[in-house]
């Protein structure tokens, strides 16, 4: 029988009991897999001007936390101290076929759902602070240990401070504590708290699942109408004499929003305005890059099996 990445629950109890519902820890999701990615590698694809990085460095002694965003240089890395810090690293898998992989153990899931695979290395006490997300993310651990608290449900009423770039959760409280370890993963819901620190030197995959925002489907509906006979004038509703004056009649906003209803109520039409937004690429200036390069490794692999180019 094919491992499950989610352990002895069969996929459906999970998307019934704990798909934005609740938090999940799964020991041992994938016990045997290698990361396809060093820390050196990781930190020289930071380097790269193409790939989207970020250093978040916390001083402990005053609570003090510094973003920084790449791309990075060498001396960057030389001038970190030894503790305290994490190096993050967004669609890792745009880069690397090894990484992209390992989505093939979330087929249980709406692949236009997922976002990307970020990576991030953190030295002992490395952290990107108390915080939340609106997406679902599996944060699978590859290498050495960390400790992941999770808190509270979180959402626009939440306090937060800014630490330059760097938003957190100011009264993070602490509901439950996993430390994981190699082949371990812990599945977040959006809006839940967390905090993960490093124990040792550590390589986390997270594996995040966007959803659209009504903003976004509004925006792309917008889009949409603009390039079809929605830019018709609207004409009056039946109009009377009473209605003159500088007010707004009701009777015109319920014309207006009969208007709107009727235009929106076409499922072909929000179909096409989420499948155009999710699968828009989050870095469409990397779609040939990465394509070259994956189409670069095919080559060289056929290459060394023997095969003709």
């Amino acid at each position: 029988m094919k491992h499950s990445v989610l352990g002895h629950l069969s996929p459906q109890i999970f998307l019934n009991d704990y798909w934005q519902k609740q938090p999940l820890l799964v020991r041992q999701a994938l016990p045997d897999y290698t990361s396809p990615c060093t820390p050196e590698e990781l930190a020289g694809l930071s380097l790269e001007t193409e790939v989207e990085s970020r250093l978040i460095v916390q001083d402990p002694t005053c609570a003090q936390w510094t973003l920084t965003h790449g791309p990075f240089t060498a001396a960057d890395f030389e001038s970190l101290p030894e503790r305290h810090w994490t190096l993050l690293v967004q669609a890792v898998d745009l880069w690397l076929p090894q990484v992209s992989a390992l989505k093939a153990n979330f087929q249980f899931l709406p692949s236009w759902r997922l976002d990307d695979i970020m990576v991030s290395y953190a030295v002992p006490g490395g952290s990107v602070g108390p915080h939340f997300d609106y997406y679902d993310v599996f944060l699978l651990q590859v290498e050495g240990n960390r400790e992941w608290q999770i808190g509270q449900a979180c959402g626009p009423e939440t306090t937060q401070s800014s630490h330059g770039d760097l938003t957190l959760v100011d009264e993070f409280k602490t509901h439950e504590s996993h430390l994981l370890t190699p082949g371990d993963m812990l599945y977040l819901p959006p809006k839940i708290a967390h905090w993960g620190i490093a124990k040792s030197d550590s390589l986390t995959f997270s594996i995040g699942f966007r959803a659209p925002t009504l903003a976004d489907l509004l925006g792309e509906l917008a889009a949409e109408l603009s390039t079809n006979n929605a830019q018709t004038p609207v004409f009056d509703p039946a109009l009377y004499a009473t209605a003159g004056g500088s007010q707004i009649d009701s009777a015109y906003v319920q014309h207006l929003q009969d208007l709107l209803l009727a235009t929106i109520n076409n499922p072909a039409l929000i179909g096409d305005c989420i499948a155009r937004y999710m699968t828009t690429p989050k870095y469409p200036d990397l779609v040939d890059i990465t394509g070259e390069r994956r189409q670069a490794e095919l080559d060289f692999q056929a290459y060394e099996n023997g095969e003709p180019l």
